[in-house]
């Protein structure tokens, strides 16, 4: 998908640099520039060369979504000046017998170069913002398709190994009524893990659902984790949130907090795990931090997998939106990401 969108990119740039400035400047005044002032002409190709790669750089249509106008307009404005101050470049004066007529004919002269370069920018600026949406749009599409095909391909596993709802939630509740009395921990053991199941057929079919309902499921993860390890591992949870009815894609945050157990728990040593939901004003910040319990090169093995599908559904779903940074550091994992949910 990463190579598709890397060859349509070039596949613009090569057209802009070989066929639509070529055609710009040669069927255009400014073919003749070139055997007359030859650095004028030099610094015309310069700035409409540098205009396009400059505007495709800092990603116009990504400002625009992230509504970063004091960039967007410090840039044009940059563009813009660096054109005006070509079309004062001192050019030498035309020599006519009459001086009245040189200083007229020279007038005339520099305004029609004016009129060009501001006419050539003006469509080099064009091209640039029609090619960065076009760009833009056709990733977006793309990034889509590819966020579709892994929520189905999710959905299709589950479906594959699904057994029918109505039977699996009978046998649970079968199964608890045998568990009643028995111990404490056991039941609590089995609430917890028929609400985990609950959660995940319910949310199978869901785009977005209640933050409260997402912590929940974290929390149910957590205490049953708990239950199974012993006290070598100390979890740490803390959340803070100022409003748990924003919606967010669900289990967004689950493999995470899985890879924090799977890689950072033991029985036989000591360790901690540590992990936090901060909410404030639409920001939402999440961080996890685990003792490396496992072998370098397996921990690194298993992780990569894991952390690269969160990274394409972050990227699908919130671009240009959050942040996901993760690195070791003392023995340490950690996990920081935080996501504009306004």
């Amino acid at each position: 998908m990463k190579s598709i969108e890397n060859k349509t990119a070039r596949i613009i740039d090569i057209f802009f640099c070989v066929i639509f400035m070529p055609v710009l400047i040669f069927l255009g005044p400014a073919h003749s520039w070139m055997s007359r002032w030859h650095l004028f002409f030099i610094l015309t190709c310069v700035l409409l060369y540098g205009s396009y790669f400059v505007l495709k750089w800092v990603n116009i249509p990504m400002l625009l979504i992230s509504k970063n106008y004091r960039k967007i307009g410090i840039v044009v404005g940059v563009l813009v000046l660096c054109n005006y101050l070509l079309t004062i470049y001192p050019l030498p004066e035309m020599d006519f017998i009459t001086p009245a007529m040189s200083e007229y004919q020279t007038r005339i002269r520099n305004y029609s170069i004016t009129i060009s370069l501001w006419m050539m920018f003006s469509l080099v600026m064009g091209y640039s913002f029609t090619t960065s949406f076009v760009r833009e749009l056709y990733d977006q599409l793309l990034q889509k398709k590819k966020i579709e095909a892994q929520r189905d391909k999710a959905k299709l596993a589950v479906f594959k190994a699904q057994i029918s709802p109505h039977f699996l939630f009978n046998t649970l509740n079968t199964l608890y009524s045998l568990v009643i009395g028995t111990s404490q921990k056991a039941e609590d053991a089995f609430i917890k893990f028929t609400e985990l199941l609950k959660y995940t057929y319910i949310t199978i079919e869901n785009e977005y659902v209640p933050l409260k309902d997402e912590l929940n499921y974290i929390r149910n993860y957590i205490d049953l984790q708990v239950i199974r390890l012993n006290q070598h591992t100390v979890v740490q949870w803390t959340e803070e949130v100022d409003d748990d009815s924003v919606l967010i894609p669900p289990m967004l945050m689950l493999t995470f907090v899985e890879n924090a157990f799977k890689y950072g728990a033991s029985t036989s040593r000591d360790c901690v795990i540590s992990i936090s939901v901060t909410l404030n004003s639409g920001l939402l910040v999440f961080r996890t931090s685990n003792s490396i319990m496992k072998h370098v090169s397996e921990f690194h093995g298993d992780m990569s997998v894991g952390i690269e599908n969160c990274k394409a559904r972050l990227n699908g779903i919130f671009p240009q939106k959050h942040s996901l940074e993760t690195y070791e550091e003392d023995g340490k994992f950690n996990v920081n990401l935080s996501i504009n949910l306004n």
